[in-house]
């Protein structure tokens, strides 16, 4: 029978909810008969550091928080070789919702008891494993309001903070790097992505695939109409957004970005460095258990290359 040992975030989700996620999950486990340990983290360093000891000692290790706390603990076990399990329990939960993982106690613990290997990629941003995205701009700006403002229900919260970072952020030229080739543009925000999630349910890059051995790099140019920002929004819950003319999509192994300013870069709900970052892809790095009755998104298995794709629409409609 599989090991099991939890790491739980006690301040997940609006007050700490991973240990109520947590339990009843555990209880089922055990009534199976798996050995189960579990653990709270006090920080994204040891997350990982723990999650890396637990993994070469051949545990599962089970990242029981929101998407940062599964960062920090794929990076662990991306380092020691092992196998991650999910119990969502944070506010936005992205990366399992694209993983398809039942939101149901019985659920999530029959996929760690029975669930199917899955592996997929992660970005590798300047040696920080991140399974989802890696954005600047005007959605950087955007996490710093959300973390700081944890008590706020998580839709609204989600919602509304684009909107207060708006009022605070100006366009930045940045220069972007995709496998050698080098362009310069005046942006409202950038995302490089390899889930294509985020923002509590938002399709930001749709045509983003976990396994595809790529970086989708979505840009939006800075002179894109602020009071039409409701509407993309709106448009980003199906992904119908990348219609407009301001956003191009390009796709690449590897890709430097510099900003002209104190830019902050945010990854899965963190921000993890200012100013300059390089992102790699590590095609299928991460070993991560999913339902095994869960279709994966068809993965282009394309070599990395660089492409723009800029798409036709009206941005201010």
């Amino acid at each position: 029978m599989t090991a099991f040992t939890a790491l739980l975030n006690p301040i997940s989700g609006t007050g700490g909810t991973s240990r109520e996620r947590w339990d009843p999950v555990a209880r089922v486990l055990r009534a199976a008969g798996a050995e189960v340990d579990e653990e709270l983290t006090v920080g994204a360093s040891q997350a990982g550091q723990r999650a890396e000891e637990l993994s070469r000692q051949g545990r599962v290790v089970v990242a029981v928080g929101g998407d940062g706390l599964v960062r920090d603990v794929a990076g662990g076990v991306v380092a020691g070789g092992g196998t991650l399990g999910i119990v969502p329990a944070g506010r936005g939960n992205d990366l399992a919702l694209g993983l398809g993982l039942p939101e149901n106690p019985d659920g999530l613990a029959r996929v760690l008891l029975d669930g199917s290997v899955r592996r997929i990629d992660v970005l590798d941003a300047d040696g920080v494993v991140v399974p989802g995205n890696v954005y600047a701009g005007v959605d950087s700006h955007s996490t710093r309001i959300i973390n700081r403002y944890r008590r706020m229900p998580p839709l609204l919260l989600y919602r509304l903070a684009p909107v207060l970072a708006v009022l605070r952020w100006r366009p930045t030229t940045f220069e972007l790097t995709l496998d050698g080739e080098r362009v310069e543009e005046r942006l409202m925000m950038l995302v490089a992505a390899n889930s294509g999630r985020y923002g509590h349910g938002l399709h930001i890059v749709p045509s983003a695939r976990l396994d595809d051995g790529l970086i989708h790099v979505l840009t939006v140019d800075g002179d894109a109409p602020l009071r039409r920002l409701a509407s993309f929004m709106k448009e980003a819950k199906t992904g119908a957004h990348v219609q407009r003319p301001q956003v191009t999509v390009r796709t690449a192994g590897e890709v430097t970005i510099r900003a002209h300013g104190p830019v902050p870069f945010g990854a899965d709900g963190d921000e993890i460095a200012e100013h300059t970052l390089t992102v790699r892809c590590r095609p299928r790095a991460l070993p991560v258990l999913v339902d095994p009755r869960f279709a994966p998104e068809s993965s282009t298995e394309a070599s990395p290359g660089w492409h723009i794709e800029r798409k036709s629409g009206v941005y201010g409609s």
